[in-house]
């Protein structure tokens, strides 16, 4: 697959390009939703379809878009330990595009002025090192006696001398230079004698080099800054006199230039400049070639003092072709009159023309070298800093097909079929695939959820009622997801479960990652991109010749039979879409789990007296006691003693007060949390107190609990069961599991293991809920109850599940078995994809009983009911 650039990235304004954000993700939900709504799709399935859709439409709209910014992060990172190499790609004309480009001008000009700062170090130790040893060693030898202190000693100490001298002064121009701080002292300066007098100066030395000027007009005046314009033609000069043969000739020429300019050339007979040295040559030390006795300054002054002018200066070749150097510079004749302002440099000399377009600027790698006290660079923000880095692998195209092909195997099992033995495969394929990637896979945590879930997955297989599936997949998520980011407390299970959801965003970046190195395959892309178009191509066409034409479509219709595609694509791509894309968020959250252990409360700060938190725990075990004491005295006193003193039956009396006590029950379980957190443990006896209070008040809270367990127990015997009150029933007796493993944890005085064994018995008594059949239970407590006082609401069992069918046909008299087995409709035979055990026997009861099949009662039939003829209740 070709690489293709960003969509919006030929737009130049970051404003328009948000707004095409905005209105795109936009047209992309309503699109999605309005054929998912039109398809018939589920809302459940269609909303988070939809917004996934439009997320990944923003995506894909707004890549590039920031990129350069987290380009420029990363980079100014790298520019923070000394590294000035890193450069932005920036191919948007936007404004964040300008900005990048403008931030590579800045890394090239911080490169190179590091760099010449670190030749100029090393240069200058040089320069100097020269005449300090020739000074030494003459020095050593006047002393010694080896050298006598004539005239020729003495002259050639004197010339050292000046050579540090004239070195030391050039470093002081250039410290001026890079200050900035050096104003232009404009007034009008004779061209023709300034030159007389430096050429003057120039051929005091004594050197045999014959200097030629020449200023057209002889009269020319310019405005400028006399000692400025005099340092530069005399570096110049001095260049040029030293480079030079014996008997050689120098030529200066000033003269006026079209624009308001005027123009100053030095030229030589000398060796000349090599083509590979003439763009450093008016750098710092840029010469080369330091026989010449030079400082390697002087250029660089020269241009510096073109730039202050607002000119520039460039080696040029000579007219006549003959060898040698020739420099030209080019000057405004008045700078006030063309608005020049003084630049402020960085480097002198690094470059000799105007400032080129950063647009169109490439940009060379600056080497640098490494210091040795280079700082750390900082990470790249990122919005979830430290709690979910992104430590995965760089690529993972094997997650990536697995969830697209098990997403296809649900489009192909879940539509137009009742959960079953396809489902409970689905959900096998996909744990298997997730268990194989996690990197918690190989702990006894992971193994024990995945015992639990496998468990709670098959409910799927062996039980018909519609309820139980989504609480044992509920169950199933919370084990999934504690064993996949290694939970232990409370809040970190809860952050695991919300990561699950927050994979689909964190791991769009590896997602982005491994399509890019798919798309360089030469074969997949090409093989899926061609069969993807094939495939849309036979089923439009496909389906409307089928449509126009009855030959055709009977030919269609041998091949394809009892398959309306047209129909059901719609709902299959949504299933595909919505499988996969959890599945590929769990697989990523198995390769990168968070850090959800960082997701804790602050640390408790004990009271500084015991009797704060003794008081108030003290007051709830006070009305403990007292409630204990009021059911023990109703329990002596029988069902009179009830009724004289509330007016209301034991059977109405315990199920008014069921739900409080269910409530009351989980309020002291956070009671018991929360003292735990206040309360002081540093002495024996604070353990000891913390103990025997919170013991006692989980003593009684257990006895609460058996009587709430009674007092259903009885009502259910008086008014008949229910579905709803089993499960009651079920969260009551794991609560007092809980209670239970909270002494335990209290008499260690550790429950950093409380949470996940909370979780496991939950599941695991959700999962002795399921394997005991509830609505098969419920039916036959209530078959039993009817057989025992002649009382029944056949209205309820109508409302069960096939669950319940074949007790219903085994027990009940065949008229009455008759009323609920309509009521609830049989279902139809299922595929071996959709079979499902309680749908099975529910079926085979059906057809023992001589009942006729149709649809589950609850389905699309219409709500639950009983035929004409049939009582709602008997016996009551």
């Amino acid at each position: 697959m070709p690489h293709t650039s960003p969509p919006l990235d030929g737009i130049a304004s970051i404003r328009v390009k948000i707004g095409l954000l905005v209105a795109g993700s936009i047209l992309a939900a309503v699109v999605t939703m309005q054929v998912g709504s039109r398809a018939g799709v589920p809302g459940w399935l269609t909303l988070p379809v939809t917004l996934a859709a439009s997320l990944l439409v923003t995506l894909w709209l707004a890549r590039g878009m920031t990129s350069p910014l987290r380009e420029m992060t990363r980079a100014a990172g790298r520019m923070a330990t000394g590294d000035y190499s890193a450069r932005v790609t920036a191919t948007s004309p936007d404004e964040v595009g300008r900005l990048a480009r403008a931030f590579n001008t800045m890394a090239a000009d911080l490169g190179t002025a590091d760099q010449e700062r670190r030749q100029l170090v090393a240069t200058v130790s040089h320069e100097l090192r020269t005449p300090l040893a020739a000074q030494r060693a003459l020095l050593e030898n006047l002393v010694d006696g080896v050298v006598r202190p004539d005239d020729q000693a003495l002259q050639t100490a004197l010339q050292q001398s000046e050579r540090l001298s004239s070195l030391v002064s050039d470093l002081l121009d250039l410290s001026r230079v890079d200050g900035g701080a050096e104003p232009l002292r404009l007034a009008t300066v004779h061209v023709g004698s300034l030159l007389d007098r430096l050429v003057a100066e120039v051929t005091v030395g004594g050197r045999p080099v014959r200097v030629e000027r020449v200023a057209e007009p002889p009269d020319l005046q310019v405005q400028a800054d006399e000692a400025r314009i005099a340092q530069l033609v005399a570096n110049l000069l001095d260049n040029a006199v030293r480079h030079s043969p014996a008997g050689g000739l120098v030529r200066v020429r000033a003269a006026t230039e079209a624009d308001g300019r005027w123009s100053l050339e030095v030229s030589d007979d000398g060796p000349g400049i090599p083509p590979e040295q003439a763009e450093r040559l008016f750098t710092r030390f840029g010469v080369g070639d330091d026989s010449s006795g030079g400082t390697g300054l002087g250029l660089a002054i020269a241009s510096w003092v073109c730039r202050l002018h607002g000119g520039s200066i460039a080696a040029v070749a000579r007219e006549d072709g003959a060898p040698g150097a020739r420099v030209r510079a080019l000057l405004p004749v008045d700078p006030a009159a063309r608005e020049v302002a003084s630049p402020v440099p960085t480097t002198v000399g690094r470059a000799v023309a105007a400032t080129p377009d950063p647009a169109s600027t490439t940009y060379p790698e600056v080497p640098v070298p490494a210091t040795p006290a280079a700082r750390t660079a900082p990470a790249a923000t990122d919005p979830l800093g430290d709690w979910w880095p992104d430590r995965g692998p760089r690529t993972a195209p094997v997650p990536l097909f697995a969830s697209v092909a098990v997403g296809a195997l649900a489009a192909a099992v879940f539509p137009y079929r009742n959960p079953g033995l396809g489902t409970l495969l689905v959900l096998l394929v996909a744990g298997a695939l997730v268990l194989s990637l996690s990197v918690h896979r190989h702990r006894r945590w992971t193994a024990l959820a995945t015992v639990l879930s496998v468990g709670l997955g098959s409910l799927v297989v062996l039980r018909a009622a519609e309820w139980l599936p989504v609480l044992a997949l509920l169950a199933v998520a919370a084990l999934v997801t504690t064993s996949l980011t290694d939970a232990r407390g409370v809040l970190p299970m809860v952050a695991g479960a919300a990561s699950w959801v927050l994979s689909g965003l964190r791991g769009l970046p590896l997602l982005g990652r491994t399509l890019a190195a798919t798309s360089r395959h030469r074969t997949l892309w090409p093989v899926l991109r061609t069969a993807a178009v094939s495939l849309v191509a036979l089923v439009v066409f496909g389906g409307l010749f089928a449509s126009g034409d009855a030959v055709f479509g009977s030919w269609v219709s041998r091949v394809v039979p009892e398959v309306q595609l047209a129909d059901s694509l719609v709902l299959r791509a949504f299933v595909w879409f919505f499988v996969g894309g959890v599945v590929l968020a769990a697989c990523y959250l198995a390769l990168n789990p968070p850090r959800v252990e960082r997701v804790t409360l602050p640390a408790g700060r004990p009271v500084s007296r015991a009797w704060e938190w003794l008081v108030p725990v003290g007051v709830v075990v006070a009305v403990y006691v007292v409630f204990l004491a009021a059911q023990a005295s109703a329990m002596w006193g029988g069902h009179d003693y009830v009724r004289r003193t509330t007016g209301m039956s034991y059977a109405e009396s315990v199920h008014q007060g069921f739900a409080q006590l269910t409530v009351a029950t989980a309020l002291t379980l956070a009671t018991i949390a929360i003292a735990v957190r206040v309360a002081p443990r540093t002495t024996p006896r604070d353990r000891l107190v913390l103990r025997a209070v919170l013991g006692t008040l989980c003593v009684l809270t257990l006895v609460v609990v058996a009587s709430a367990l009674y007092r259903m127990a009885v009502y259910q015997q008086a008014y008949g069961f229910t579905v709803l009150r089993v499960l009651v029933d079920a969260f009551e007796v794991w609560l007092g599991v809980l209670v239970v493993l909270v002494m335990v944890a209290g008499v260690r005085l550790s429950g950093r293991w409380l949470p996940r064994a909370a979780l496991a018995t939950g599941a695991a008594l959700l999962l002795g809920v399921g394997l005991a059949n509830p609505e098969a239970w419920v039916a036959r407590q209530n078959v039993e109850r009817y057989e025992a006082t002649g009382r029944l609401d056949l209205a309820y069992l109508s409302t069960l599940g096939p669950d319940a069918t074949p007790v219903v046909v085994e027990r009940l008299p065949p008229d009455l078995a008759e009323c609920v087995v309509a009521g609830q409709g049989l279902p139809d035979p299922d595929d071996w994809l959709a079979w499902n055990l309680g749908r099975a026997r529910a079926h085979e009861a059906g057809e023992a009983g001589g009942y006729g099949v149709g649809t589950v009662g609850g389905g699309d039939a219409g709500p639950p009911g009983l035929p004409d003829g049939c009582p709602a209740q008997v016996g009551e």
